[in-house]
C-alpha cells in the first residue's frame, strides 16, 4: 500500500474550517487506496487520521518522545500505527523520505520546515521524485513572495503542485503515483 504524507498544523479544532479540510483529505486518501502518515497528534494531523480512518484507511503516526516533553500528548486516537522516535529530526526526516508522495496543508513553523526540508530533498535528488502538493492559498501566496529569478529556478518551482481544494489535493496524488 502507498504511503501519503500529510503535513499540517496542531492547533485546528474540530469543527473548524481547516480540522473539515484536512479530515477531508484523509477520507479521500483512504477512499483511493492510499495510507496516510501524519505527526499523529493533534489538530490537523488528528483530522486527516480521523477522516481516512472514518473511511477504513490505515493511518500511520509518527511521533517523537522529544515533542512530547514539549507539549505532553500521546498520539491522536485514530492512529492504527505508531512510529515512534526520540528526537523530532528522527521524526521529520521519517515524515519526509518514507512515503510515496506529500500533501501540505495550511500550518506553522513545523509545517513550514516539513515542506521546505521535503522541497529541497526533491531538489537536490535526496529523495525520489514524487509528489508534493501544496493545498490552499496560504503555500501559494508564501511561495510567490519567495520565488525570485535569480534564487530559483522554474524547474524546481515546478516540483510544487498547488491544490485549492482537498479533491484536486488527492488527484494530483492520485496521478503523479499512477493509483
Amino acid at each position: 500500500m502507498k504511503v501519503i504524507s500529510v503535513f499540517g498544523s496542531s492547533a485546528p479544532k474540530p469543527g473548524t474550517a481547516a480540522y473539515e479540510q484536512a479530515r477531508m483529505v484523509g477520507q479521500l486518501l483512504a477512499e483511493a487506496g492510499f495510507a496516510v502518515a501524519t505527526g499523529g497528534y493533534s489538530g490537523t494531523m488528528a483530522a486527516v487520521s480521523q477522516g481516512a480512518a472514518e473511511a477504513g484507511g490505515h493511518v500511520i503516526g509518527v511521533t517523537c518522545n522529544q515533542i512530547e516533553r514539549f507539549r505532553p500528548l500521546g498520539p491522536n486516537q485514530w492512529v492504527k500505527q505508531e512510529i515512534r522516535y526520540e528526537s523530532l529530526r528522527e521524526r521529520l526526516l521519517h515524515l519526509v523520505t518514507q512515503n510515496d508522495g506529500m500533501i501540505v496543508l495550511p500550518g506553522g513553523i513545523g509545517t513550514l520546515s516539513e515542506m521546505t526540508l521535503a522541497w529541497s530533498f526533491l531538489q537536490v535528488g535526496e529523495i525520489s521524485p514524487r509528489p508534493l502538493v501544496l493545498l490552499g492559498a496560504l503555500w501559494r501566496e508564501t511561495v510567490d513572495v519567495f520565488a525570485r529569478p535569480e534564487y530559483l529556478r522554474p524547474e524546481h518551482l515546478a516540483l510544487l503542485v498547488f491544490a485549492d481544494s482537498p479533491e484536486t489535493a488527492v488527484a494530483h496524488i492520485r496521478q503523479q503515483t499512477g493509483e
